[in-house]
């Protein structure tokens, strides 16, 4: 008994040395990894800027491009940007998007400048405080301060055309009412418009130039010109000459450069006094090769790294794997060259400012989705992917120089809120009581309207309305012009127009592509002595083109109508949130205004799931996040930043063009396709 008693003894002091040594072991372990935490945050701290890395000793030069490398201010720079449209994310969370960026090892950052939004009216300026919809957004001076802040470069492409999937490509409607007008010409009338603009956007960004204490380190020359060119005799390089020269002439003196597809288009988008440099989504090896043929004496660059793309109607999502982006990645900077992702982070084609696509194939016209998500490193809403994983890793792996990052910013909460039910609506009629109209001969495009100071109108819905016709039995109606794009038919405010469902439905009456004979026969409930006949006609969005009824007549049984009355609905943000007088959504006729609204304790990023509904465009306390088309995907959902929501309620509105649904569904993900 004494010897068990004494044995157990001994196993309890054997147990309590082993738990003891474990013990020891644990905490030297975790000593020995705090150790080597805190030499690495030691080893982090101890890293420079990128600014302070590139100013210190003073700042005698800016960027400045030798046969193999570029320097900034005498120093080796390798250039890796990344693309954020400020235009496309809400000023609330620019510094987040930024941040993300450079936490990546990024040392710049690449955006436009589209100057649809920065003159949205002839000689009326917004650069932040215009009282637009979309003035926050116009910030773009606090948004290169922003992003110096956050120790970035700045690549600025000021266009005056940018393409980037954006409205008409950035060039302002108001153009197309001076005839003599010829875009991204030398054209006289269209280099006057442009400099005007230059003039005042020049002044601003002028000392924001890294050789005066500013971030901007390069200018780009026009956009893609070569896309243009290549099509000519003799490129116009006379009016890229006179692009630079507006430019030197503000004093912007920074680098200049050019971005083509240097296989398709060559030296055709090129002009002296700006480096060429190369977009591409692929074949990097081939696209490079030419290029530093072509120009032996600069580094190469590619300005446009495709890192996904955009989506139209009718069309599958557009995606790209990590893998596939890396790989690229990585054969471009082990060529090796500079890089800029286009894009880091898409975000959202807010309002109307969606863009659309020319082909010479059925369909001929095709519309972009309003979310520009272009499965890029971020998402629409900001988080991360592996792709970001991907790409960020290729980063540090050719970063000649390691410099301070900023820790990962969180990504934002999600919230799915309550689903909504629709507690009123506005029919189509009373929305046009609301406005003023035009008197005219005969049906002419929104652009020559006398609105806007003169300016016409640029985004979304015209209404051509001719009161007291007589329509007979069989009566049949038809547009011998171009629609541009899609005309709905009202009889006394009942839609004769089928719902909008399928691609071939483009043929027929009232579309962009609609064949010489569409035409459309009222029916027997039309059938008056005087009625009241509405065409609504919806912007697509521009492409060098202008929008309603563009051309030639309106024909009821073969004889042209004339003496209508023309109504701009154009939804801006102040008329939307004074509507009143919604009555029961039970008496409801598409198209109409509809209204919901949500209560919201605490405001998160949300999405808009718009799977029941029709065709149309969502209104979030007055703001335009964009439309949707869900039997015409890929994208079903429309995002809401959490800044457009207040804590308390709001009021959701939707202008329906075709079938309204009960309610309003919110979801924590997106339906992209």
């Amino acid at each position: 008994m004494m010897n068990q008693t004494h044995s157990d003894k001994l196993d309890h002091l054997v147990h309590i040395s082993m738990t003891v040594s474990s013990c020891i072991v644990i905490l030297l372990s975790a000593f020995l990894g705090l150790l080597q935490w805190a030499d690495q945050v030691h080893a982090q701290d101890e890293l420079p800027t990128v600014y302070g890395y590139y100013t210190e000793g003073g700042i005698t030069s800016g960027l400045e491009a030798t046969p193999d490398a570029f320097l900034l201010n005498g120093k080796n720079i390798t250039l890796i940007s990344g693309t954020i449209h400020y235009f496309r994310v809400h000023p609330d969370y620019w510094r987040d998007r930024l941040r993300k960026l450079r936490a990546g090892g990024f040392v710049g950052v690449e955006t436009y400048i589209p100057w649809n939004l920065h003159e949205p009216r002839r000689n009326v300026y917004d650069f932040g405080n215009g009282g637009n919809d979309l003035s926050p957004f116009a910030d773009v001076v606090s948004f290169l301060k922003i992003a110096q802040e956050e120790d970035l470069l700045v690549i600025l492409r000021p266009g005056p055309f940018i393409n980037a999937e954006w409205e008409n490509g950035g060039l302002p409607s108001w153009l197309y009412r001076d005839a003599m007008v010829v875009t991204r010409s030398s054209n006289a009338h269209y280099i006057t418009y442009m400099t005007e603009y230059f003039n005042q956007l020049f002044p601003l960004i002028k000392d924001l130039q890294f050789t005066s204490g500013g971030p901007i380190i390069a200018f780009q020359v026009e956009n893609e010109f070569g896309n243009k060119a290549r099509g000519q005799s003799k490129p116009d390089t006379a009016y890229l000459e006179t692009i630079i020269k507006v430019m030197e002439d503000n004093g912007l003196t920074a680098l200049k450069f050019t971005a083509d597809s240097v296989i398709s288009s060559g030296t055709a988008g090129s002009v002296a006094g700006a480096m060429m440099t190369a977009n591409l989504g692929s074949g990097a090896s081939q696209a490079l090769t030419k290029l530093k043929q072509l120009q032996p004496d600069k580094p190469l660059w590619v300005m446009e790294f495709w890192t996904g793309s955009w989506d139209h109607w009718f069309e599958e999502h557009s995606t790209k794997t990590a893998a596939s982006c890396a790989n690229t990645m990585n054969a471009i900077l082990s060529f090796p060259a500079n890089i800029n992702l286009y894009v880091f982070h898409g975000g959202s084609d807010f309002c109307f400012m969606n863009s659309a696509t020319y082909q010479s194939s059925f369909p001929t016209y095709r519309s972009d989705v309003s979310s520009y998500d272009y499965d890029a490193p971020l998402t629409e809403a900001g988080d991360y992917t592996d792709k970001y994983t991907a790409l960020v890793a290729l980063v540090t792996q050719y970063s000649p120089v390691k410099f301070l990052t900023p820790q990962l910013p969180e990504e934002s909460v999600k919230e799915a809120y309550p689903s909504a039910e629709i507690v009123g609506h506005i029919t189509l009629d009373k929305l046009l009581n609301t406005l003023g109209s035009e008197s005219s001969t005969n049906v002419k495009a929104m652009e020559f309207l006398d609105i806007n100071d003169n300016s016409g109108q640029s985004f979304g819905f015209i209404v051509y309305r001719k009161t007291g016709l007589a329509v007979s039995s069989g009566s049949v109606l038809k547009i011998d012009g171009q629609v541009r794009d899609l005309a709905i038919v009202l009889v006394d405010g009942v839609r004769k127009t089928d719902v909008f469902t399928s691609m071939d439905q483009q043929k027929g009456f009232g579309y962009f592509d609609a064949e010489s004979d569409a035409q459309l026969t009222l029916d027997d409930d039309s059938v008056g002595e005087s009625r009241t006949l509405d065409i609504l006609v919806e912007n697509w969005g521009h492409r060098d083109d202008t929008k309603g009824i563009i051309s030639g007549s309106v024909l009821l049984n073969s004889v042209s109508i004339q003496d209508w009355e023309l109504f701009p609905l154009e939804l801006k943000g102040d008329w939307v949130r004074s509507l009143d007088g919604w009555i029961t959504p039970s008496e409801a006729q598409s198209p109409a205004m509809y209204r919901a609204t949500v209560d919201v304790s605490s405001p998160h990023d949300t999405f808009l799931d718009m799977s029941s509904w029709g065709k149309g465009n969502v209104f979030v306390n007055g703001f335009n996040v964009g439309r949707y088309f869900p039997a015409a995907g890929p994208a079903k959902t429309l995002y809401i930043p959490a800044p457009l929501l207040n804590a308390g309620t709001n009021e959701i509105l939707v202008f329906e063009l075709f079938t309204p649904a009960s309610q309003l569904v919110f979801r924590e993900t997106p339906i992209l396709g």
